[in-house]
């Protein structure tokens, strides 16, 4: 009986090899994501990988999606290894580089920001930079509408004492619907849907771009630690293609990416067209580019990392600048 057992058991290992299996590949990978703030419809590539199967195909977890404080905080919490992969602001994740923070890009979402000051349109008009001189400004003195805002201001030659800076807490467009400010920076793809749904619909917001005026830069994007790039390159470029793929779905399928990311998510059942709406303002301003139709969405190149950085270092915002090979790496994102 014995012998016959280890036969069993020497046969059975032979055809594991055969087939290429493994105790150790057939155990998934448990990965934790960390957000850069509450959940929005570009976050959706995440539930929809979950939902879909892309993750379990590609041998990997998604054990907790944990909504954020802000791009500097997701960085950080990425950067001492609190989670595996984050998804947060690009110009900030330079900056957060440049004081330390190994963080490292490995796709970039928006190929241009989606940031622009934004007002109600019946009390205020934005045609031009100018048109900020003398009004109230609402600004989080920190994350990334800061680091937008200050990059804005320099690159149209205005400063912040050409206005008045009111220091406003999250959820800081609120501060807008109530009148206690003029203006606030903001997100097309997030706040904007958020603002219109609660201040007359389409036309009821002003709205100026900053990559009309000079803010030339990545939006934002997924990106992991430097210790994950150097120690565990092979799960890196598994989460990047099964990421990449949920990404390719929602853009194929929006509606269906906003039920299931309003599902997935607690208190979130009434949301849906919010999200649907933050989901179709990226499709059709900020997920493609030349790059992407060439090589895939989330693609990044060196060039626009460069410029990027340049922008930055340019309008005072970087006080030292990190290289691009430091911020980013491409190797991870294989050619569609």
């Amino acid at each position: 009986m014995l012998r016959r057992s280890l036969l069993m058991a020497t046969a059975a290992a032979a055809l594991v090899g055969t087939l290429g299996f493994s105790g150790a590949a057939l155990a998934a990978d448990k990965v934790n994501v960390q957000l850069d703030w509450v959940v929005r419809g570009n976050h959706a590539m995440f539930f929809v990988g979950k939902e879909k199967g892309f993750f379990e195909k590609h041998g990997i977890e998604v054990a907790e999606i944990r909504k954020g404080s802000g791009s500097p905080d997701a960085m950080r919490l990425v950067g001492n290894g609190n989670a595996d992969f984050g998804f947060g602001d690009l110009p900030t994740l330079a900056v957060a580089r440049s004081q330390e923070v190994p963080v490292v890009a490995i796709a970039a979402v928006n190929q241009h920001s989606p940031l622009a000051m934004i007002s109600l349109a019946k009390t205020v008009k934005l045609s031009k930079p100018d048109d900020l001189k003398g009004l109230s400004v609402g600004i989080h003195p920190a994350g990334s509408t800061y680091i937008f805002f200050r990059g804005f201001l320099a690159a149209n030659g205005l400063t912040e004492k050409d206005m008045t800076l009111n220091s406003v807490s999250p959820p800081y467009e609120s501060y807008l619907l109530l009148g206690r400010v003029q203006t606030v920076p903001g997100y097309v793809d997030a706040e904007v849907p958020e603002l219109e749904a609660k201040a007359g619909g389409p036309g009821s917001l002003s709205i100026m771009m900053g990559s009309d005026y000079g803010w030339k830069a990545y939006g934002s994007g997924l990106f992991t630690s430097q210790e994950m790039v150097n120690e565990k390159p092979d799960l890196v470029a598994r989460f990047t293609e099964a990421y990449r793929e949920a990404f390719d779905y929602v853009v194929a399928h929006p509606e269906e990416a906003a039920e299931i990311t309003a599902k997935d998510v607690p208190g979130y059942a009434d949301k849906k067209d919010v999200l649907l709406a933050q989901i179709k303002a990226d499709i059709a301003s900020t997920f493609t580019s030349e790059d992407t139709k060439e090589h895939g969405l989330g693609w990044m190149t060196k060039t626009q990392w460069e410029a990027t950085l340049k922008t930055l270092t340019d309008q005072g915002v970087l006080k030292t600048t990190p290289s691009a090979d430091d911020v980013f790496t491409d190797k991870f994102l294989a050619k569609q």
